[in-house]
């Protein structure tokens, strides 16, 4: 199981020099989207020059011209791209396409897709690497967490691999792990916390399975 970061609100300084501070903890550090519209893809390229143990994610949100936009989040040095998974599989086909080209990942988002269990079968076959279950910030706000739509979608693939994302904190983040997914996605929990190395690793110790965990 591997535990990602997921940075949306500093900037692409403030982020890289949050990676390098919990790079021994984590797996794959995220520019959140937010980051990426405010910057652009060079804070993409900042983090995969500023780490060295982990794998870079562009959280993109691709919705058309897949192929073009996995490539240059590529060239910048994302070894994830994530797409939408309303997109329509033409996108997704491409996207796929272009990111194992490179010997590189698509994570597919499944934030605001209506009929989980179809779609997650589709996006399998189709032959994503990752499909998250993603509970967006705005809702929540209304108190909805990724728990049930996580065992949905594991019910129904095959070959992908399983994130999950959405309001994770260390507080929380063993009933996710609970679940087996293959992913698990911290934003907040992390980065906004007052010790966010001692954050990162708790939810490391978490998601290893160590007994000697207390929170």
């Amino acid at each position: 199981m591997k535990l990602q970061l997921a940075i949306d609100l500093l900037n692409k300084e403030e982020a890289a020099k949050l990676a390098q501070q919990v790079e021994e903890y984590v797996d794959v550090v995220e520019i959140g989207t937010p980051i990426v519209i405010n910057e652009g893809l060079g804070a993409v390229e900042l983090m995969s020059q500023s780490v060295k143990k982990v794998q870079v994610l562009a959280d993109l949100k691709i919705m058309d011209a897949a192929g073009y936009e996995v490539s240059q989040a590529i060239k910048y040095g994302a070894d994830i791209v994530t797409i939408l998974g309303v997109a329509e599989d033409a996108s997704i086909k491409a996207a796929i396409e272009e990111a194992h080209k490179s010997g590189k990942e698509l994570l597919v988002d499944m934030i605001a897709v209506q009929d989980l269990e179809k779609r997650a079968k589709e996006l399998d076959e189709l032959g994503a690497d990752y499909i998250a279950v993603h509970t967006g910030y705005d809702l929540q706000a209304e108190g909805v967490s990724p728990l049930e739509s996580l065992r949905t979608v594991k019910s129904v693939i095959k070959n992908s691999k399983l994130a999950v994302a959405g309001g994770i904190k260390p507080e929380t983040i063993q009933s996710v792990v609970d679940e087996g997914p293959d992913l698990v996605i911290v934003g907040g929990g992390i980065a906004n916390a007052e010790d966010p190395v001692e954050a990162a690793k708790t939810c490391r110790n978490i998601v290893d399975g160590k007994q000697d965990v207390t929170i």
